[in-house]
C-alpha cells in the first residue's frame, strides 16, 4: 500500500532533478554563447542573449551599463570591425529558483590576454528562452596582493579627484 506513494514521489523528484538539469543545461549553453557572441564580434547574437532592460556590470567602478542605450552603443563601438572580447567559462555554478523561471550563477571566465574574473549574473526564463538580466565582471585578485591593490586604487582615486597629481 505504501510502495505506490512512495514510488510517485520517486518519479516526481527525479523529474523535477532532470527538469532542473535541462535548464542548467540550457542556461550554460546561453552563457557560453554569450562569450562566443562576444569573441566574433556578433552584436546582435550577443545583445539577444540579454532581457531588453538588462544590465551589464564592468570591472570599473563607473561601469554600469543598462542594456539601452549605453551598452548597446559601447558593444556597437567595440564590435565594430568584428571582433570584440573573448572570455570562456573555466567553472560556473548554476541555481534555479523553484519558480523555475529564475537563475542566477557565478563562472570564472578565462582570457589569453587578461587571465581570469570572475561572472556573475541573474538570467530569467522568458517564454522558452533563458535571457541574462543582469552580468557583473570582476578581478580576481589573490589575498596576497591584496594590500598592493588597495594602495594602487587609492593613488589612482586619488590622482581621478585631483588630475593635478598626476605630473
Amino acid at each position: 500500500m505504501i510502495f505506490r506513494p512512495l514510488m510517485c514521489l520517486v518519479l516526481a523528484l527525479s523529474f523535477t532533478a532532470s527538469a532542473n538539469e535541462a535548464e542548467v543545461t540550457a542556461i550554460g549553453k546561453v552563457l557560453d554563447d554569450f562569450h562566443d557572441a562576444a569573441a566574433r564580434g556578433d552584436k546582435a547574437r550577443y545583445l539577444g542573449h540579454m532581457t531588453d532592460d538588462g544590465v551589464f556590470m564592468g570591472t570599473d567602478e563607473w561601469e554600469r551599463w543598462p542594456k539601452e542605450p549605453d551598452f548597446v552603443d559601447y558593444v556597437g563601438s567595440r564590435f565594430k570591425d568584428g571582433s570584440g572580447w573573448s572570455y570562456r567559462s573555466v567553472e560556473r555554478n548554476v541555481q534555479l529558483a523553484d519558480s523555475g523561471d529564475v537563475a542566477w550563477f557565478d563562472e570564472v571566465v578565462f582570457s589569453e590576454t587578461n587571465g581570469r574574473f570572475r561572472g556573475t549574473g541573474v538570467l530569467l526564463k522568458q517564454g522558452d528562452d533563458w535571457k541574462i538580466a543582469h552580468y557583473a565582471m570582476s578581478f580576481l585578485i589573490f589575498n596576497e596582493n591584496w594590500q598592493d591593490v588597495i594602495e594602487l586604487s587609492k593613488k589612482t582615486s586619488a590622482m581621478k579627484e585631483n588630475p593635478a597629481m598626476e605630473q
